[in-house]
């Protein structure tokens, strides 16, 4: 294949996951921009490969970290195993290392950062209640388990420990300190009832 077939190719291929919009016409529209909002803040990114710019094959975790220097979201497993990416999109827990960015569109995200109270900063209850449990050890993994513990106490205020379980199943921590996060969830919902 000659350089200028390969380009051809990729461009193709890059197309091919640019957003599209279909008017009522039935015409289709790529999109050059897509705008996400994140931790209430509204961001606005050129699809491309430049500087400042969203790459269409960049996960959300990259952009996340690598373009809007939120690293509180980790890659653990870069594959959706270890739950450790995880944040809230549109009130659902979602593995940000699976997700591309330009799917993103429209979106609302929060991450671990966005937890907080903008105007006090006091910390959510759920991650003070982590630190009074020392529910961490090396702290790799606690973002992912908050942001899934925060949408599980969305949807339900009063989960059974079976159910806090379950829930957060899809999060290893290799320092096996899951039993104090049961506890620091438990002691969050005992004091919501």
């Amino acid at each position: 294949m000659s350089q200028r077939e390969e380009v051809k190719h990729k461009a193709s291929r890059i197309s091919a996951v640019l957003p599209k919009i279909v008017t009522e016409s039935g015409g289709v529209i790529e999109k050059e921009y897509i705008k996400l909002t994140v931790n209430g803040e509204e961001y606005e990114f050129r699809i491309g490969n430049g500087h400042g710019e969203v790459d269409p094959v960049h996960t959300l975790a990259h952009t996340l970290r690598e373009t809007l220097n939120l690293t509180g979201t980790k890659i653990g497993c870069d594959n959706g195993a270890c739950g450790a990416c995880t944040v809230i999109m549109d009130g659902k827990a979602v593995l940000s290392c699976l997700m591309l960015t330009i799917e993103c569109d429209g979106k609302s995200i929060t991450t671990i950062e966005g937890l907080a109270d903008p105007i006090t900063g006091a910390l959510d209850p759920i991650q003070q209640s982590f630190i009074d449990h020392t529910a961490f050890q090396c702290g790799y993994c606690t973002p992912g388990i908050i942001m899934s513990t925060k949408v599980l106490l969305q949807k339900n205020q009063s989960p059974t420990e079976q159910e806090v379980k379950e829930s957060l199943s899809g999060h290893y921590c290799r320092c096996i300190s899951h039993y104090h996060v049961i506890e620091a969830v438990m002691d969050v919902v005992d004091k919501r009832r």
